[in-house]
């Protein structure tokens, strides 16, 4: 079983879960642009499946992120990622996330992005 994504215009619109000899011997199913992905990659790296453990087969690390609809597909990275949250934030092109200008505060906190100032805000 692999997992697909289809891509219209540079954005994800369906992942199926698919054997892939059916998807071999039924084409005219699916038509248009489909692109593996990996349910088990994120930022680039392939981890073990259930756990933050990296996998030691990296050759299973598909598109930097597994695909989820409303995502854009850059066919120039051939990577999956998010649509960019905020103007000031950056594409790290190794992850493929987006990162913001003043990095998350690591206190234990909650905090959300103020695009106006350009920092975290705690949330009370």
């Amino acid at each position: 079983m692999a997992y697909y994504a289809k891509i219209e215009n540079g954005i994800v619109v369906q992942v199926n879960a698919v054997d892939e000899q059916f998807f071999a011997d039924n084409p005219e199913r699916y038509t248009g642009i489909w692109k593996q992905t990996s349910f088990n990659t994120r930022g680039g790296i392939h981890y073990n499946p259930d756990s933050d453990i990296p996998s030691t087969n990296q050759s299973k690390a598909l598109r930097k992120n597994y695909a989820g609809i409303g995502m854009i597909y850059d066919e120039v990275r051939d990577a999956f990622y998010a649509p960019k949250p905020y103007e000031s934030w950056t594409l790290n092109e190794t992850t493929c996330y987006w990162e913001s200008p003043v990095p998350y505060p690591n206190d234990n906190k909650f905090y959300q992005w103020n695009e106006t100032t350009k920092e975290w805000t705690e949330i009370i």
